[in-house]
């Protein structure tokens, strides 16, 4: 993705594609694939071996159009064993070109015994060379990469499509297959599970449990289905009523994050 070659492979990210949607169009909400596949994955593919860490991450993002019309994205992004042996020998090739590179760029300029490193000798067994060539190996490292799903929705109910992804997600990594084939629980997301009126609220089957979404009246304040506690917890409270403040004041306002 263009970024400093000085980093090894699995620190880089590689660039992402849409394998599949559903359904494959909607008239009143048509598909920007290029919008979806750079919110759902922003650094783009990821690769980890065994001795990272997999846990899946969950995050929410807004498409908003020319028309200023809006549509709410939902996203569950995990780790999947890459099974196709060209892929693992191609990270491994990587490795070979980016350990060969690294040592040109920092080949001592003289052979003093000054210039060898107090934590090994000079026949290049020192630890963190040994670190960086065997950061990643075809024979004894297990190669994962991440892979994303989503749901795009009309309104915000962040809770419930996260619970949806959330169980879809853990009926394709149980052992035990679900009640019913994958498919049908995603037909019926898709079909038959209806937008709750104003005022109401709509419960409906997940996979594994179910489901609850709410959507207030035109008397009450507009949809927000996002922990409050978790702004307090990366902006802190003197952040927190400062943007407050802000908002009051009309000022414009810019949040920049990694």
């Amino acid at each position: 993705a263009g970024e400093n070659f000085e980093q090894t492979p699995l620190r880089r990210t590689f660039k992402s594609k849409v394998l599949a949607r559903y359904p494959e169009n909607v008239e009143w909400n048509p598909f920007d694939q290029d919008a979806v596949g750079m919110l759902c994955m922003p650094k783009g593919l990821a690769f980890k071996t065994q001795a990272d860490s997999r846990e899946p991450q969950f995050h929410s993002f807004i498409i908003t159009r020319e028309d200023g019309s809006r549509t709410f994205g939902f996203s569950l992004t995990f780790f999947e064993e890459v099974t196709s042996k060209q892929i693992c020998s191609a990270m491994q090739t990587l490795y070979h070109m980016h350990n060969a590179e690294y040592d040109i760029l920092h080949t001592p300029a003289t052979n003093d015994k000054e210039s060898c490193s107090s934590t090994g000798d000079c026949n290049g067994t020192s630890v963190s060379k040994l670190q960086r060539f065997n950061s990643y190996d075809i024979s004894r490292d297990t190669l994962y990469v991440s892979k994303c799903i989503c749901l795009i929705t009309p309104m915000s109910f962040m809770k419930a499509c996260k619970k949806v992804l959330e169980q879809l997600h853990q009926a394709v990594t149980s052992p035990q297959p679900p009640p019913l084939p994958l498919e049908s629980y995603i037909y019926n997301i898709l079909y038959e599970v209806p937008l709750p009126p104003a005022g109401r609220s709509l419960k409906f089957s997940g996979v594994y449990g179910p489901i609850i979404c709410q959507r207030p009246s035109t008397s009450e304040l507009p949809l927000f289905d996002f922990p409050v506690k978790e702004v307090f917890e990366l902006l802190g409270v003197e952040n927190v009523v400062q943007l407050f403040t802000c908002a009051l004041l009309e000022f414009q306002i810019l949040l920049y994050s990694q």
